[in-house]
């Protein structure tokens, strides 16, 4: 019997990821740096729509910052590649200015993962990108945060059970009073706001989608 014990976890070690059991992401950096990297901040124009647009002179947020790091959904990993990390300069200072309230009013809490925005001038950004892929984020008024985790880790809560509600609550809340247009939420989270402006679509338990004024 010992023997065979022995042959069953050899084969379970061989199988391909995901095989039979919950394929979980690389943690990230464990570090925050000091000092936020700095910004090449210049005006910029969303033309047409998020599921139909582009962006011109986006900004770059950096890969990670005191209060954020970055996600890749297509390579479920650590930082996020620098061409998905493109926005309009108001929906980059957005971004930091409610993630550093927010951690300013919780310094004990993890910082805050920030997945895909735009790519560099917009436009299609669909599952040929890797990962589900996106029918919005084309003129750089979108932007995917992770949800605040339970443990405190930063890393994607890839459960529902995994998120921390009440700071996740406090997150939706802060970009509406920053004037989001949209908080897409998960449909298996009790996340509230003002109706029409906090709503609950599929695919949206593991991050919220916020969409920015021009």
């Amino acid at each position: 019997m010992p023997r065979l014990l022995a042959v069953l976890i050899a084969l379970l070690a061989l199988a391909p990821a995901g095989a039979g059991a919950m394929q979980v992401d690389p943690p990230p950096v464990a570090t925050a740096p000091e000092v936020d990297p700095p910004i090449a901040w210049r005006d910029s124009r969303a033309v047409g729509m998020p599921y139909a647009g582009r962006l011109v002179d986006g900004v770059r947020l950096p890969s990670e910052g005191r209060d954020f790091w970055t996600y890749d959904w297509g390579l479920r990993a650590a930082p996020n590649r620098p061409w998905r990390r493109w926005g309009t300069d108001g929906l980059v200072q957005t971004v930091l200015d409610v993630l550093h309230d927010y951690r300013a009013a919780h310094p004990e809490a993890p910082r805050v993962g920030v997945a895909d925005l735009s790519r560099p001038h917009g436009g299609r950004f669909g599952k040929n990108f890797g990962g589900l892929g996106h029918s919005s984020h084309q003129n750089g008024l979108d932007v995917d945060l992770l949800y605040p985790r339970r443990d405190g880790l930063e890393r994607r809560a890839w459960a529902p059970e995994l998120v921390d509600q009440r700071l996740s609550q406090e997150l939706v809340d802060r970009f509406v009073d920053a004037g989001a247009v949209y908080v897409f939420t998960g449909p298996r989270l009790r996340l509230r706001g003002p109706r029409k402006v906090v709503v609950r679509l599929s695919h949206h338990d593991d991050h919220m989608h916020v969409r920015v004024r021009p």
